[in-house]
């Protein structure tokens, strides 16, 4: 088994005044299976975290070779979410974490960070922008895998990688790609109209 990937879908876009973020087009295709195929590009075992199994998610995701995690917790927030998670993923050495809205990650920057990995004393690496501010994607060493498991409120994992900043690898990428997630209609409308995606 390749590097599996989990993509992190679980979140209520509370923010979008009753449209769904992971449900808006991105080059024609919805956010979460255009994101769906380009993990899928780089790892035969992706995997999605759901509320539940019947979300409306779930539908753009049918035909795709990926497993749905039903994740019960997600409503606790970022921390719910990754701890069903990454508890349901399988036995690995490594694994990566995507954050399903950012709409700019494709297979290259995906790669990139995947590239970077290598055995030694790093046990985290993520992407970054070019000045070096930490994002997305993050892969990291299994022997983390137990820290999830303690992971409490919305702040998701920053309370594990904080500390861990001495072993971690930071992959630049390109522009602002590893922290561009789309919030609201405005901010979905400005970056289509500056995109023309």
């Amino acid at each position: 088994m390749t590097c599996p990937i989990l993509i992190l879908a679980a979140g209520q876009s509370s923010r979008m005044r009753g449209r769904d973020k992971l449900l808006e087009p991105v080059d024609g295709v919805p956010q979460l299976r255009r994101l769906a195929i380009e993990c899928l590009s780089q790892s035969d075992a992706v995997f999605v975290a759901l509320p539940r199994p019947d979300h409306p998610r779930a539908s753009v995701l049918q035909d795709l070779n990926v497993t749905i995690q039903s994740v019960p917790d997600a409503a606790e927030g970022m921390s719910g979410t990754l701890r069903g998670a990454v508890r349901q993923l399988p036995k690995c050495d490594r694994f990566m974490l995507v954050l399903g809205d950012l709409v700019e990650v494709d297979r290259t920057a995906i790669a990139a960070v995947m590239k970077a990995v290598t055995p030694g004393t790093d046990v985290i690496w993520r992407g970054a922008t070019q000045d070096g501010k930490p994002g997305h994607p993050i892969v990291f060493d299994a022997s983390l895998r137990p820290e999830f498991d303690k992971l409490a409120g919305d702040g998701g994992a920053e309370t594990l990688v904080n500390p861990l900043r001495h072993r971690t690898v930071l992959v630049p990428l390109p522009s602002g790609i590893a922290r561009l997630d789309l919030d609201t209609p405005e901010e979905w409308t400005d970056w289509r109209s500056r995109t023309g995606r």
